[in-house]
Protein backbone atom coordinates (compact mmCIF):
# COMPACT_ATOMS: atom_id res chain seq x y z
CA UNK A 1 0.00 0.00 0.00
CA UNK A 2 1.08 3.56 -1.34
CA UNK A 3 -0.36 6.42 0.83
CA UNK A 4 -1.94 8.82 -2.20
CA UNK A 5 -1.96 12.09 -2.21
CA UNK A 6 -5.28 12.76 -0.36
CA UNK A 7 -4.22 11.01 2.25
CA UNK A 8 -1.14 13.37 3.02
CA UNK A 9 -3.48 16.22 2.35
CA UNK A 10 -6.13 15.01 4.90
CA UNK A 11 -3.04 14.60 7.43
CA UNK A 12 -1.72 18.30 6.86
CA UNK A 13 -5.43 19.59 7.64
CA UNK A 14 -5.11 17.88 10.83
CA UNK A 15 -2.44 21.13 11.68
CA UNK A 16 -5.22 23.68 11.97
CA UNK A 17 -7.33 21.38 13.90
CA UNK A 18 -4.62 20.80 16.67
CA UNK A 19 -3.62 24.25 17.10
CA UNK A 20 -8.05 25.05 17.56
CA UNK A 21 -8.43 22.36 19.83
CA UNK A 22 -4.87 23.45 21.88
CA UNK A 23 -6.38 26.95 22.52
CA UNK A 24 -9.93 25.78 23.30
CA UNK A 25 -8.88 23.10 25.56
CA UNK A 26 -5.32 22.12 26.13
CA UNK A 27 -2.45 20.79 24.01
CA UNK A 28 -2.52 17.10 25.82
CA UNK A 29 -6.25 17.04 24.77
CA UNK A 30 -5.21 18.13 21.09
CA UNK A 31 -2.46 15.66 20.89
CA UNK A 32 -4.42 13.09 21.80
CA UNK A 33 -7.29 13.82 19.60
CA UNK A 34 -4.97 14.27 16.44
CA UNK A 35 -3.16 11.31 17.40
CA UNK A 36 -6.33 9.02 17.55
CA UNK A 37 -7.57 10.51 13.91
CA UNK A 38 -4.19 10.07 12.50
CA UNK A 39 -4.39 6.40 13.31
CA UNK A 40 -8.09 6.33 12.18
CA UNK A 41 -6.78 7.77 8.87
CA UNK A 42 -4.42 5.42 8.21
CA UNK A 43 -6.24 2.41 8.87
CA UNK A 44 -9.01 3.45 6.96
CA UNK A 45 -6.17 4.09 3.94
CA UNK A 46 -4.78 0.88 4.14
CA UNK A 47 -8.23 -0.87 3.99
CA UNK A 48 -8.77 1.07 1.25
CA UNK A 49 -5.29 0.24 -0.79
CA UNK A 50 -5.92 -3.43 0.09
CA UNK A 51 -9.96 -3.87 -1.48
CA UNK A 52 -7.64 -2.67 -4.51
CA UNK A 53 -6.89 -6.74 -4.99
CA UNK A 54 -10.44 -7.81 -5.48
CA UNK A 55 -10.47 -5.50 -8.45
CA UNK A 56 -7.24 -5.24 -9.87
CA UNK A 57 -6.91 -4.73 -13.59
CA UNK A 58 -5.42 -6.61 -16.28
CA UNK A 59 -2.31 -5.79 -18.29
CA UNK A 60 -0.46 -7.49 -20.86
CA UNK A 61 2.21 -5.70 -23.39
CA UNK A 62 1.52 -7.19 -27.02
CA UNK A 63 3.91 -8.64 -28.91
CA UNK A 64 6.80 -6.35 -30.51
CA UNK A 65 7.57 -7.84 -33.82
CA UNK A 66 11.01 -6.10 -34.99
CA UNK A 67 11.88 -2.65 -33.78
CA UNK A 68 13.58 0.01 -36.07
CA UNK A 69 16.78 1.47 -34.99
CA UNK A 70 16.63 5.35 -35.45
CA UNK A 71 12.71 5.47 -35.15
CA UNK A 72 9.50 5.86 -32.41
CA UNK A 73 8.47 2.67 -32.51
CA UNK A 74 5.04 2.18 -30.69
CA UNK A 75 4.49 -0.13 -27.58
CA UNK A 76 1.33 -0.81 -27.02
CA UNK A 77 -0.31 -2.00 -23.31
CA UNK A 78 -3.90 -3.87 -23.16
CA UNK A 79 -5.89 -3.28 -20.00
CA UNK A 80 -9.31 -4.72 -18.65
CA UNK A 81 -10.48 -3.31 -15.54
CA UNK A 82 -13.09 -5.57 -13.60
CA UNK A 83 -16.50 -4.69 -12.03
CA UNK A 84 -15.73 -1.12 -10.87
CA UNK A 85 -13.70 2.19 -12.70
CA UNK A 86 -10.19 2.20 -12.38
CA UNK A 87 -7.66 5.22 -11.68
CA UNK A 88 -4.49 3.41 -12.70
CA UNK A 89 -0.86 4.92 -12.93
CA UNK A 90 1.82 2.39 -15.30
CA UNK A 91 5.81 1.94 -15.64
CA UNK A 92 6.55 -0.08 -18.10
CA UNK A 93 10.86 -1.06 -18.03
CA UNK A 94 11.71 -0.59 -21.25
CA UNK A 95 16.13 -0.51 -21.64
CA UNK A 96 17.55 1.95 -20.17
CA UNK A 97 19.50 2.86 -23.20
CA UNK A 98 16.88 4.31 -25.08
CA UNK A 99 14.50 7.33 -24.86
CA UNK A 100 10.67 7.25 -24.98
CA UNK A 101 7.71 9.41 -25.33
CA UNK A 102 5.86 8.95 -21.30
CA UNK A 103 8.44 6.91 -18.64
CA UNK A 104 4.65 6.88 -16.81
CA UNK A 105 1.44 5.94 -18.17
CA UNK A 106 -1.92 7.34 -16.67
CA UNK A 107 -5.89 6.26 -17.33
CA UNK A 108 -9.20 6.48 -15.77
CA UNK A 109 -11.22 3.44 -17.00
CA UNK A 110 -14.70 2.86 -16.82
CA UNK A 111 -16.19 -0.09 -15.22
CA UNK A 112 -16.03 -3.78 -17.74
CA UNK A 113 -14.05 -1.81 -20.68
CA UNK A 114 -11.36 -2.82 -22.52
CA UNK A 115 -8.59 0.49 -23.28
CA UNK A 116 -5.30 0.57 -24.83
CA UNK A 117 -2.11 2.80 -23.65
CA UNK A 118 0.54 3.35 -26.29
CA UNK A 119 3.86 5.29 -25.88
CA UNK A 120 6.94 5.48 -28.58
CA UNK A 121 10.60 3.96 -27.75
CA UNK A 122 13.20 5.13 -29.63
CA UNK A 123 16.14 3.04 -30.05
CA UNK A 124 19.64 4.36 -31.13
CA UNK A 125 21.35 0.82 -30.70
CA UNK A 126 21.23 -2.46 -32.54
CA UNK A 127 20.81 -5.98 -30.86
CA UNK A 128 18.96 -7.70 -28.43
CA UNK A 129 17.69 -5.83 -24.87
CA UNK A 130 16.09 -6.95 -21.89
CA UNK A 131 12.54 -5.87 -21.60
CA UNK A 132 11.67 -5.80 -17.73
CA UNK A 133 8.06 -6.39 -15.65
CA UNK A 134 5.77 -3.60 -15.70
CA UNK A 135 4.94 -2.02 -12.58
CA UNK A 136 1.49 -1.10 -11.80
CA UNK A 137 -0.66 1.18 -8.86
CA UNK A 138 -4.27 0.96 -9.05
CA UNK A 139 -6.16 3.71 -6.41
CA UNK A 140 -8.43 2.73 -4.05
CA UNK A 141 -12.03 3.60 -4.34
CA UNK A 142 -11.92 6.30 -1.53
CA UNK A 143 -8.60 7.76 -3.19
CA UNK A 144 -6.87 7.28 0.13
CA UNK A 145 -4.48 4.50 -1.35
CA UNK A 146 -2.46 2.84 -3.99
CA UNK A 147 -2.20 -0.79 -4.07
CA UNK A 148 1.13 -1.92 -6.31
CA UNK A 149 2.47 -4.46 -7.97
CA UNK A 150 4.50 -5.79 -10.97
CA UNK A 151 3.04 -7.99 -13.90
CA UNK A 152 5.17 -10.32 -15.08
CA UNK A 153 6.12 -9.11 -18.86
CA UNK A 154 9.98 -9.97 -19.05
CA UNK A 155 11.03 -10.50 -22.78
CA UNK A 156 14.03 -10.28 -24.97
CA UNK A 157 13.69 -7.53 -27.64
CA UNK A 158 15.60 -7.30 -30.78
CA UNK A 159 16.21 -3.77 -32.65
CA UNK A 160 16.88 -4.22 -36.33
CA UNK A 161 17.90 -1.33 -38.92
CA UNK A 162 15.60 1.16 -40.31
CA UNK A 163 12.82 -1.44 -41.61
CA UNK A 164 10.08 1.22 -41.12
CA UNK A 165 11.94 2.98 -44.09
CA UNK A 166 12.33 -0.20 -45.78
CA UNK A 167 8.52 -0.56 -45.76
CA UNK A 168 7.86 3.02 -47.19
CA UNK A 169 10.47 2.32 -49.56
CA UNK A 170 9.04 -0.08 -50.83
CA UNK A 171 5.52 0.92 -51.10
CA UNK A 172 7.25 3.66 -53.25
CA UNK A 173 9.06 1.22 -55.64
CA UNK A 174 5.53 -0.85 -56.19
CA UNK A 175 3.77 2.40 -57.02
CA UNK A 176 6.20 3.39 -59.90
CA UNK A 177 6.67 0.17 -60.83
CA UNK A 178 3.36 -0.40 -61.87
CA UNK A 179 3.02 3.18 -63.53
CA UNK A 180 0.96 4.79 -60.87
CA UNK A 181 3.08 7.35 -60.20
CA UNK A 182 3.41 7.94 -64.24
CA UNK A 183 7.18 7.15 -64.54
CA UNK A 184 7.00 7.01 -68.32
CA UNK A 185 9.30 4.87 -70.34
CA UNK A 186 10.96 6.89 -72.73
CA UNK A 187 12.64 5.94 -76.79
CA UNK A 188 16.14 5.00 -76.61
CA UNK A 189 17.12 5.23 -73.19
CA UNK A 190 18.30 1.52 -72.91
CA UNK A 191 18.72 -1.48 -74.23
CA UNK A 192 16.16 -4.17 -73.63
CA UNK A 193 13.04 -4.21 -76.07
CA UNK A 194 9.42 -4.10 -74.74
CA UNK A 195 7.04 -3.49 -76.93
CA UNK A 196 6.23 -1.68 -80.17
CA UNK A 197 3.79 1.65 -80.50
CA UNK A 198 3.30 3.89 -83.25
CA UNK A 199 5.53 6.58 -84.80
CA UNK A 200 5.02 10.04 -83.70
CA UNK A 201 6.69 13.60 -84.38
CA UNK A 202 10.31 13.98 -82.89
CA UNK A 203 10.96 10.35 -82.44
CA UNK A 204 14.52 8.99 -83.53
CA UNK A 205 14.54 7.45 -86.46
CA UNK A 206 16.67 4.99 -85.85
CA UNK A 207 14.54 3.59 -83.76
CA UNK A 208 12.46 2.54 -86.49
CA UNK A 209 11.57 -1.12 -87.16
CA UNK A 210 11.05 -1.70 -90.56
CA UNK A 211 10.37 -5.10 -90.75
CA UNK A 212 7.17 -4.16 -88.67
CA UNK A 213 6.10 -1.18 -90.16
CA UNK A 214 6.73 -3.76 -93.83
CA UNK A 215 3.95 -5.67 -92.01
CA UNK A 216 1.57 -3.63 -90.76
CA UNK A 217 2.17 -0.76 -93.70
CA UNK A 218 2.63 1.76 -90.71
CA UNK A 219 6.06 3.31 -88.95
CA UNK A 220 6.46 1.52 -85.68
CA UNK A 221 9.36 2.26 -83.32
CA UNK A 222 11.04 0.25 -80.65
CA UNK A 223 10.06 1.24 -77.01
CA UNK A 224 13.57 0.30 -75.05
CA UNK A 225 14.19 0.36 -71.54
CA UNK A 226 16.86 -0.14 -68.84
CA UNK A 227 18.38 -3.81 -68.57
CA UNK A 228 17.23 -5.48 -65.88
CA UNK A 229 19.11 -8.14 -64.53
CA UNK A 230 21.98 -6.99 -63.75
CA UNK A 231 24.37 -6.97 -60.92
CA UNK A 232 24.78 -4.44 -57.85
CA UNK A 233 27.39 -5.39 -55.27
CA UNK A 234 27.72 -2.78 -52.19
CA UNK A 235 30.71 -2.99 -49.95
CA UNK A 236 30.13 -1.65 -46.55
CA UNK A 237 32.99 0.14 -44.45
CA UNK A 238 32.83 -1.28 -40.90
CA UNK A 239 36.07 0.30 -39.87
CA UNK A 240 37.25 3.39 -37.72
CA UNK A 241 35.03 6.91 -38.81
CA UNK A 242 32.05 4.21 -38.74
CA UNK A 243 32.28 4.25 -34.77
CA UNK A 244 31.30 8.02 -34.76
CA UNK A 245 28.17 8.90 -33.87
CA UNK A 246 26.33 11.37 -36.07
CA UNK A 247 22.60 12.77 -35.51
CA UNK A 248 22.00 10.34 -32.64
CA UNK A 249 22.87 7.09 -34.56
CA UNK A 250 26.36 5.58 -35.09
CA UNK A 251 27.67 6.50 -38.95
CA UNK A 252 27.69 2.84 -39.10
CA UNK A 253 24.20 2.54 -38.78
CA UNK A 254 23.19 4.97 -41.29
CA UNK A 255 25.24 3.24 -43.86
CA UNK A 256 23.68 -0.08 -43.20
CA UNK A 257 20.26 1.92 -43.64
CA UNK A 258 21.61 2.97 -46.61
CA UNK A 259 22.36 -0.87 -47.93
CA UNK A 260 19.48 -2.44 -47.20
CA UNK A 261 17.53 0.35 -49.21
CA UNK A 262 19.84 0.63 -52.04
CA UNK A 263 19.43 -3.12 -51.81
CA UNK A 264 15.50 -3.18 -51.69
CA UNK A 265 15.56 -1.01 -54.96
CA UNK A 266 18.00 -2.86 -57.13
CA UNK A 267 15.83 -6.18 -56.33
CA UNK A 268 12.98 -4.34 -57.35
CA UNK A 269 14.53 -3.59 -60.51
CA UNK A 270 15.23 -7.09 -61.23
CA UNK A 271 19.32 -6.86 -60.24
CA UNK A 272 21.44 -9.51 -58.80
CA UNK A 273 22.48 -8.11 -55.34
CA UNK A 274 25.57 -9.04 -53.15
CA UNK A 275 27.17 -7.20 -50.26
CA UNK A 276 30.19 -7.11 -48.57
CA UNK A 277 31.11 -5.92 -44.90
CA UNK A 278 34.69 -5.46 -44.29
CA UNK A 279 37.57 -3.61 -41.74
CA UNK A 280 41.11 -5.04 -42.47
CA UNK A 281 39.31 -8.46 -44.22
CA UNK A 282 36.10 -8.61 -45.38
CA UNK A 283 34.25 -10.01 -42.74
CA UNK A 284 31.01 -10.92 -44.32
CA UNK A 285 30.21 -11.77 -47.93
CA UNK A 286 27.00 -12.75 -49.58
CA UNK A 287 27.15 -13.75 -52.95
CA UNK A 288 24.88 -11.72 -55.23
CA UNK A 289 21.40 -12.83 -56.25
CA UNK A 290 18.27 -11.79 -57.19
CA UNK A 291 14.40 -12.14 -55.53
CA UNK A 292 12.31 -11.15 -52.54
CA UNK A 293 14.14 -13.76 -50.68
CA UNK A 294 17.44 -11.78 -50.87
CA UNK A 295 16.36 -9.04 -48.97
CA UNK A 296 15.47 -10.94 -46.12
CA UNK A 297 18.65 -12.70 -46.15
CA UNK A 298 20.69 -9.70 -45.82
CA UNK A 299 18.62 -8.33 -43.14
CA UNK A 300 19.30 -11.39 -40.99
CA UNK A 301 22.94 -11.83 -41.65
CA UNK A 302 23.58 -7.40 -41.40
CA UNK A 303 21.77 -6.84 -38.34
CA UNK A 304 24.35 -8.45 -35.88
CA UNK A 305 27.38 -6.81 -37.12
CA UNK A 306 28.45 -3.72 -35.31
CA UNK A 307 32.10 -1.38 -36.07
CA UNK A 308 35.21 -1.94 -34.71
CA UNK A 309 38.12 0.28 -34.21
CA UNK A 310 39.97 -0.33 -36.86
CA UNK A 311 41.57 0.78 -40.46
CA UNK A 312 39.62 -0.20 -43.49
CA UNK A 313 41.81 -1.67 -45.89
CA UNK A 314 39.58 -0.52 -49.20
CA UNK A 315 42.21 -2.44 -51.94
CA UNK A 316 41.65 -6.20 -50.14
CA UNK A 317 38.05 -5.43 -50.32
CA UNK A 318 38.14 -4.67 -53.62
CA UNK A 319 40.61 -7.57 -54.39
CA UNK A 320 38.30 -9.54 -52.90
CA UNK A 321 35.50 -8.24 -55.35
CA UNK A 322 37.26 -8.96 -58.14
CA UNK A 323 38.04 -12.32 -57.04
CA UNK A 324 34.06 -13.00 -56.52
CA UNK A 325 32.95 -11.48 -59.65
CA UNK A 326 34.26 -11.34 -62.79
CA UNK A 327 31.20 -9.70 -65.14
CA UNK A 328 30.52 -6.16 -65.27
CA UNK A 329 28.67 -4.75 -62.01
CA UNK A 330 27.87 -1.46 -60.56
CA UNK A 331 29.80 -1.38 -57.12
CA UNK A 332 28.77 0.84 -54.27
CA UNK A 333 31.43 1.72 -51.97
CA UNK A 334 29.70 3.21 -48.83
CA UNK A 335 32.18 4.82 -46.57
CA UNK A 336 33.29 8.18 -45.39
CA UNK A 337 36.74 10.54 -45.94
CA UNK A 338 38.13 12.60 -43.83
CA UNK A 339 41.55 13.64 -45.78
CA UNK A 340 42.71 13.44 -48.81
CA UNK A 341 45.66 11.02 -47.43
CA UNK A 342 43.34 8.44 -46.45
CA UNK A 343 41.60 9.08 -49.69
CA UNK A 344 44.29 7.97 -51.53
CA UNK A 345 44.06 4.58 -50.74
CA UNK A 346 40.57 4.55 -51.70
CA UNK A 347 41.01 6.16 -54.78
CA UNK A 348 43.81 3.40 -55.89
CA UNK A 349 41.33 0.76 -54.87
CA UNK A 350 38.69 2.06 -56.78
CA UNK A 351 40.74 2.64 -60.08
CA UNK A 352 41.01 -1.22 -59.91
CA UNK A 353 37.67 -1.12 -60.75
CA UNK A 354 37.54 0.49 -63.92
CA UNK A 355 36.59 0.21 -66.73
CA UNK A 356 35.66 -3.26 -66.00
CA UNK A 357 33.05 -2.51 -63.28
CA UNK A 358 31.22 0.81 -62.49
CA UNK A 359 32.77 2.19 -59.13
CA UNK A 360 30.39 4.46 -56.54
CA UNK A 361 31.67 5.83 -54.15
CA UNK A 362 28.93 6.76 -51.81
CA UNK A 363 30.11 9.31 -48.10
CA UNK A 364 28.27 9.89 -45.13
CA UNK A 365 28.88 13.72 -44.03
CA UNK A 366 27.77 14.90 -41.04
CA UNK A 367 25.82 17.99 -40.94
CA UNK A 368 27.26 19.47 -37.23
CA UNK A 369 30.34 20.06 -39.65
CA UNK A 370 28.60 22.08 -42.16
CA UNK A 371 26.92 24.05 -39.19
CA UNK A 372 30.07 24.96 -37.67
CA UNK A 373 31.59 25.81 -41.02
CA UNK A 374 29.06 28.06 -42.29
CA UNK A 375 28.25 29.81 -39.28
CA UNK A 376 30.63 31.65 -37.60
CA UNK A 377 28.34 32.38 -34.22
CA UNK A 378 27.90 28.37 -33.58
CA UNK A 379 28.52 27.53 -29.86
CA UNK A 380 27.45 24.49 -28.12
CA UNK A 381 26.51 24.16 -24.75
CA UNK A 382 29.89 22.19 -24.02
CA UNK A 383 32.05 25.16 -24.94
CA UNK A 384 29.65 27.59 -23.19
CA UNK A 385 30.54 25.96 -19.92
CA UNK A 386 33.85 25.82 -20.84
CA UNK A 387 33.75 29.20 -20.63
CA UNK A 388 32.07 30.06 -17.99
CA UNK A 389 33.95 27.67 -15.59
CA UNK A 390 37.98 28.64 -17.38
CA UNK A 391 40.79 30.39 -15.82
CA UNK A 392 41.01 31.91 -19.80
CA UNK A 393 40.18 35.37 -20.61
CA UNK A 394 36.57 36.70 -21.19
CA UNK A 395 37.56 36.38 -25.30
CA UNK A 396 38.66 32.77 -24.97
CA UNK A 397 35.29 31.53 -26.17
CA UNK A 398 35.19 33.59 -29.24
CA UNK A 399 38.62 31.77 -30.21
CA UNK A 400 37.76 28.50 -29.37
CA UNK A 401 34.99 29.19 -32.18
CA UNK A 402 37.17 30.18 -34.70
CA UNK A 403 39.61 27.54 -34.40
CA UNK A 404 36.53 24.81 -34.67
CA UNK A 405 34.92 26.57 -37.73
CA UNK A 406 38.66 26.65 -39.10
CA UNK A 407 38.67 23.10 -38.41
CA UNK A 408 35.41 22.48 -40.04
CA UNK A 409 36.52 24.86 -43.42
CA UNK A 410 39.63 22.70 -43.21
CA UNK A 411 37.59 19.43 -43.23
CA UNK A 412 35.71 20.84 -46.31
CA UNK A 413 37.80 21.45 -48.08
CA UNK A 414 39.79 18.18 -48.19
CA UNK A 415 36.72 16.52 -48.86
CA UNK A 416 36.53 18.83 -51.74
CA UNK A 417 39.45 17.86 -53.14
CA UNK A 418 39.07 14.22 -52.52
CA UNK A 419 36.34 14.15 -54.61
CA UNK A 420 37.87 15.86 -57.44
CA UNK A 421 40.52 13.13 -57.39
CA UNK A 422 38.03 10.88 -57.47
CA UNK A 423 35.46 12.29 -60.13
CA UNK A 424 38.54 12.89 -62.78
CA UNK A 425 39.22 9.34 -61.93
CA UNK A 426 35.57 8.22 -63.86
CA UNK A 427 34.48 7.62 -60.58
CA UNK A 428 30.76 8.13 -59.57
CA UNK A 429 30.45 10.19 -56.04
CA UNK A 430 27.29 11.14 -53.61
CA UNK A 431 28.70 12.98 -50.75
CA UNK A 432 25.34 13.48 -48.65
CA UNK A 433 24.04 14.06 -45.09
CA UNK A 434 23.96 10.83 -42.91
CA UNK A 435 20.25 10.92 -42.30
CA UNK A 436 19.58 11.57 -46.26
CA UNK A 437 22.30 9.15 -47.66
CA UNK A 438 19.83 6.39 -48.07
CA UNK A 439 17.07 8.70 -49.66
CA UNK A 440 19.90 10.20 -52.20
CA UNK A 441 21.38 6.72 -52.84
CA UNK A 442 18.38 4.64 -54.11
CA UNK A 443 17.03 8.18 -56.38
CA UNK A 444 21.06 7.97 -57.64
CA UNK A 445 20.51 4.28 -58.55
CA UNK A 446 17.66 4.94 -60.50
CA UNK A 447 18.53 7.43 -61.99
CA UNK A 448 21.58 4.92 -63.54
CA UNK A 449 19.27 2.62 -63.97
CA UNK A 450 17.33 4.96 -66.60
CA UNK A 451 20.31 6.26 -68.23
CA UNK A 452 21.47 2.63 -68.41
CA UNK A 453 24.95 3.38 -67.66
CA UNK A 454 25.51 -0.21 -65.76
Amino acid sequence: MIPASRFYLLLLLGIPVAAILAIIFNVAIALLTILVCDLFLLVVAFWDGWRVKKHKIEIKRQPFGRLSIGRDNPVVLSIVSRDRPARILIRDYYPVQFSVSQSTLTATLPANTTQELTYTIHPDLRGEFDWGDIQVRQRGKLGLAWHDWQVTAKEKVAVYPDLIGLRSLSIRLALENTGTMRQARRLGQGTEFTELREYGIGDDTRLIDWKATARRSRPLVRVLEPEKEQTLLILLDRGRLMTARVEGLKRFDWGLNATLSLALAGLSRGDRVGVGVFDRHVTTWIPPERGQHQLSQLIDYLTPIQPVLLEPDYFGAVTRLVTQQTRRALVVLITDIIDVTASTELLSALMRLTPRYLPFCVTLRDPLVDKIAHNPKTTTKTEAEENLTSAKPANSGESITAYRRAIALDLLAQRQVAFAKLKQKGVLVLDAPASQISEQLVDRYLQLKARNLL
